[in-house]
């Protein structure tokens, strides 16, 4: 390994090269692959900070929640991570999404894996929320009375540790839910907030 390291080989370099630049374009070629590889980097990262860094940025790239399920196993696996460096209050919010989407899309393998992570940051999320009237997830619903109290997109997002695009695309779903047009209609549609005990 020694004589390795001292001088490499030119074919290995090579095909390690080659390796990198197809990776590389791979990423080009849709979000979904861009946000799979960097998804992959921040899975193979020793370092939390480091891998960290690179879920969030894997999260963050332009077009990934298009791809629902995967978007949400990313998700899973920060969560996971999260919760292993100890940040757990973090590690909920993407385990909760994480959850909620696999929830939607009946993956119930991935909804259970995710629902154990939960629990395993102290955190324990009912099937239901009895006090929502209007079928709202507990994520939704805490972004719609969020907005309602006359938080922006990106301040919403910064609470919960969600992208704006994240946040709008709940709130978007939570407007066709409650047949409304706007933010402003929000407060109304929702009724009072139920007081903290």
């Amino acid at each position: 390994m020694a004589s390795l390291a001292d001088e490499p080989d030119p074919v290995l370099v090579t095909r390690v090269g080659t390796g990198a630049l197809y990776l590389d374009r791979l990423g080009a070629v849709s979000s979904r692959h861009a946000m799979l590889l960097k998804a992959s980097a921040a899975l193979c990262a020793e370092d939390d900070r480091d891998a960290l860094r690179r879920f969030a940025l894997a999260l963050d790239t332009p077009g990934a929640d298009r791809w629902r399920f995967d978007h949400a196993r990313v998700r899973l696996a920060h969560g996971e991570r999260l919760r292993r460096a100890r940040a757990t209050v973090r590690a909920r919010a993407q385990l909760d999404a994480a959850l909620e989407t696999f929830e939607e899309l009946d993956a119930r393998p991935w909804a259970e894996r995710a629902r154990h992570e939960l629990r395993a940051t102290g955190a324990s999320r009912p099937g239901a929320d009895a006090s929502n009237i209007h079928g709202l997830s507990a994520q939704k619903l805490e972004i719609a009375r969020l907005a309602a109290s006359g938080l922006t997109n990106k301040q919403i997002a910064e609470r919960l540790f969600l992208s704006h695009r994240t946040v709008g695309g709940h709130l978007y779903q939570t407007y066709e839910r409650l047949g409304i047009t706007s933010r402003t209609m929000l407060r109304d549609a929702l009724g009072p907030a139920p007081e903290q005990g």
